[in-house]
């Protein structure tokens, strides 16, 4: 699943002058720019073979998407409140192995459920929060596992019924009553989905878990003809298959589990991949059952339209939203039908809102993209930021967060962007924020501040901000997983009741507390949010990093007014001063938030802030950036490697403007009429992704159309060439050191498909791009014909040293094979 693409990593600076460096990108479906009108033409800067007409420069010169706004507070029911006891044992009954209740047992079920929920409705809305996250509710078996290891369900992961609320939490009709009540208090409701496994109802005859490769053993279909499923992915045949078609042959263990799962067609044991367990590497990672459990064939198309039906049905029920488990563990193209499916099902009904997130358990927005740009889905979990906020709250360099921002390109599309990730600081599976930041810390004071700079972090920069429920009470808990899922309401855990609290006591209470430290805080920087659209939603613009402990800061800039905020973090231990660039130049900045006086900016937009240690200041414009003298000049536009579009091609512009710009990428086959929008891109440097996957072979005209803030327009544009395939007889492959990060089954493998390398025009030259491999040092050699009879290495020798590269993180891996001279060569970059 690595994405396939070349990335240029810029650098975002203080701005001085005019000069901008600007990589810019479009969304298809925007409205035309307000700020504008009659003909465009006149006041348009040009250059590059292509002429646009006023109609072109209508439909081109686009304002960036407008990001969804939410935010979240993420709760797991059964931690939350208990407001219904009489459904604590889910209408079971028997010991704690048959009900799943033991609220003394951090593993078992505690009794929180939605009636608790609703009761509890009043302080959520009063955090601020706009959306509920849900862990699952559907129905789950009560316990898993051995005699003498076994935990509950409550956390909602091991699903037998996706149609039904499991009734620990309550009924269908008391989650309709849920939604209601927190529609009237202008929140939504978001369900956790699974579509990646069931719960563990199927057993093996054979005994035995083990992974067990497709190389090693293939699916067969009922006629007994070994097949590979990987080509079928999407489409909508499939061979028929019967419980003999697998490497290990799936039973049940007891006459009702054969029909244990609803849907009826979760029943079928054909329909799983029954290859062993994951080991998360390679190509079990989406092909083994995930811990055990019933691990789906999502290539089959049968699973595909059998999951649309389920989650459509849900959002017909009035779910606002979903946030997508485990989505790194299914193949991309069931995603590609999926989210589509899922999104227009819920515009066909009238649900505009609606909006999906995956689960992708990666830090590289490279990889992480892929399944928004490629898979289709409106966007993915940021643990980019969780990794880099967390870091930076520790008091690590700000170069961290300045990288990520960096690389906001990879999620730009037409109908999507990094504005609308989830962002967060902990979670149910890896831990609190607070555990995090404890070893940082070097008293509790200094554990409450580094905990508050960490969520203005999140407040106040792109994204859709999430709370881990209890993080608002001060919650740090002991790890991960069980240890980060401590009860809100009065507890019987033992641990729980002696965990650590950031600016409160421990013990064994209720924790609904509006006073809490943390509540105050985060309820304050909430109210900063929504009152002030701009760290809502507003184009993001780096201003200043540090190079070790001291200040991040950023613009945020109002879509609609084009007043200018100014973002300042500080994670040292003493005030910062700091000097940054703005685009209001002479205008006067005011308090929003943190102890900072008004400044008033130089001629040439200069600002010296002023920030607080372990803390962060909000300023705002008094009035909006000034309309640009001139329009914005777009000086180049370059097209992947020497113009060739090929996978996802790398679109950068370099623009000059004394203002800010908005640039939209367009692409169209020459001598046609229709432009295909890309993506509009809002902040430096402006670049985009193309994906030339489908095009067909020929040459193309590609545009960059930049747009300032009050409406002047430029553009450059270039010629493009898709090249026809040609005919590959032989498999040439870079095996190597680094595979099993690629999706290979192991490294060191020279059949790999998933690091063929390709010669696209036939001119000897093989290539492969690969993004999404960890940080680290590796070797590789160029393999022939999917053996190790014929293979070179350093220098272009027959059987010769391997060829050693490093990557650091983000950074895209080429390799380059010369098929006359043997040479291969490797470029990180």
């Amino acid at each position: 699943m690595i994405r396939t693409r070349s990335l240029i990593l810029a650098l975002i600076g203080v701005l001085l002058g005019a000069i901008i460096a600007y990589a810019v990108a479009t969304r298809s479906g925007d409205k035309a720019p307000s700020g504008s009108s009659g003909s465009t033409s006149a006041a348009v800067a040009a250059s590059g073979p292509v002429t646009l007409s006023d109609a072109d420069l209508k439909q081109l010169a686009q304002r960036a998407l407008t990001p969804r706004k939410e935010t979240f507070y993420f709760v797991m029911a059964d931690r939350f409140a208990n407001g219904d006891p009489s459904n604590d044992k889910g209408g079971l009954s028997g010991d704690r192995r048959a009900t799943g209740f033991d609220p003394t047992d951090k593993g078992m079920f505690h009794g929180g459920d939605l009636a608790g929920l609703m009761d509890k409705l009043d302080y959520i809305k009063n955090l601020g929060t706009t959306a509920i996250w849900l862990t699952p509710s559907f129905e789950n078996r009560p316990t898993q596992g051995s005699a003498e290891d076994y935990s509950a369900g409550y956390h909602g992961y091991w699903i037998t019924d996706f149609t039904k609320i499991d009734p620990h939490f309550g009924t269908n009709d008391e989650m309709k009553q849920l939604i209601e009540a927190a529609t009237a208090r202008g929140m939504k409701v978001y369900f956790d989905i699974v579509t990646n496994h069931t719960a563990d109802v199927i057993d093996y005859k054979q005994g035995k878990y083990g992974y067990l490769s497709k190389d090693d053993k293939p699916y067969v279909d009922a006629a007994g003809k070994a097949f590979d499923d990987a080509p079928l992915a999407g489409g909508d045949t499939f061979p028929k298959l019967t419980t003999t078609s697998f490497p290990y042959t799936p039973i049940f263990r007891s006459k009702a589990d054969e029909t244990a799962k609803t849907p009826t067609w979760l029943n079928d044991p054909t329909l799983y991949h029954n290859r062993g367990n994951s080991t998360f590497e390679g190509e079990s990672s989406t092909y083994g059952d995930f811990f055990g459990l019933d691990d789906l064939f999502t290539e089959n198309p049968k699973v595909v339209s059998g999951m649309i039906d389920i989650y459509t049905s849900w959002v017909d029920f009035g779910i606002d939203g979903f946030r997508i488990d485990t989505v790194k563990h299914v193949d991309l193209p069931f995603w590609q039908k999926f989210g589509p499916a899922i999104m227009a099902h819920a515009k066909a009904a009238g649900r505009d809102d609606f909006f999906m997130f995956g689960e992708v358990f990666d830090t590289s927005p490279a990889y992480a993209s892929a399944y928004s740009t490629i898979g289709k889905l409106p966007a993915t979990l940021d643990f980019g930021f969780q990794s880099a906020a967390v870091d930076f709250a520790s008091g690590q360099s700000a170069k961290k967060l300045a990288e990520l921002y960096a690389a906001d390109d990879d999620y730009l599309d037409a109908d999507s962007n990094a504005y609308s990730l989830p962002t967060f600081l902990g979670n149910h599976d890896m831990g609190r924020v607070g555990s995090f930041l404890v070893g940082a810390a070097q008293d509790d004071i200094d554990l409450l501040r580094r905990d508050q700079l960490a969520h203005a972090l999140m407040y106040f920069t792109r994204g859709q901000p999430v709370v881990y429920y209890g993080d608002e009470q001060g919650f740090i808990g002991w790890g991960g997983d069980k240890d980060a899922r401590q009860d809100m309401f009065a507890t019987k855990v033992e641990q729980f009741a002696t965990d650590r609290i950031i600016g409160g006591t421990p013990g064994a209470k209720d924790r609904y507390d509006e006073d809490a430290v943390m509540y105050r805080s985060l309820a304050e920087l909430s109210k900063v949010r929504a009152d002030n659209a701009a760290l809502r939603s507003g184009i993001q613009i780096q201003r200043y990093a540090a190079d070790g402990e001291g200040v991040f800061a950023v613009s945020r800039i109002d879509r609609r007014s084009n007043v200018e905020y100014v973002v300042a973090l500080n994670n040292a231990s003493t005030d910062q001063r700091v000097p940054i660039q703005t685009a209001s130049p002479g205008i006067r900045f005011d308090r929003v938030w943190g102890k900072a006086e008004s400044l008033t900016a130089s001629a040439d937009g200069r600002l010296t802030l002023a920030v607080p240690a372990r803390s962060g200041i909000v300023l705002r414009a008094a009035d909006p950036i000034p309309a640009a003298a001139e329009a914005p000049r777009v000086r180049d536009l370059t097209v992947g490697q020497g113009g060739k579009l090929s996978g996802q091609t790398k679109l950068l512009a370099t623009v000059a403007s004394g203002t800010p710009v908005e640039t939209t990428f367009a692409l169209r086959s020459k001598g046609s009429a229709e432009w295909t929008v890309l993506g509009t891109d809002d902040n430096p440097a402006y670049s985009l992704y193309a994906d030339a996957s489908a095009l067909a072979p020929g040459d193309y005209e590609v545009v960059a159309v930049a747009r300032t803030l009050d409406g002047k327009v430029g553009y450059a544009s270039a010629t493009a060439t898709v090249s026809a395939a040609a005919e590959q007889s032989t498999l040439v492959t870079a095996p190597g050191s680094y595979q099993s990060e690629a999706g290979c089954p192991a490294d060191w493998t020279p059949d790999c498909q998933q690091t063929a390398l390709a010669d696209p025009d036939g001119d000897g030259t093989f290539t492969l791009s690969l993004k999404g491999i960890p940080a680290g040092s590796y070797e590789f050699k160029i393999a022939i014909g999917g053996s190790w009879d014929e293979n070179y290495g350093a220098n272009g020798a027959k059987d010769g040293q391997n060829i050693p590269f490093t990557v650091t993180d983000g950074q895209s891996v080429t390799f380059t094979y010369d098929s006359a001279s043997h040479e291969a060569s490797v470029t990180a970059g």
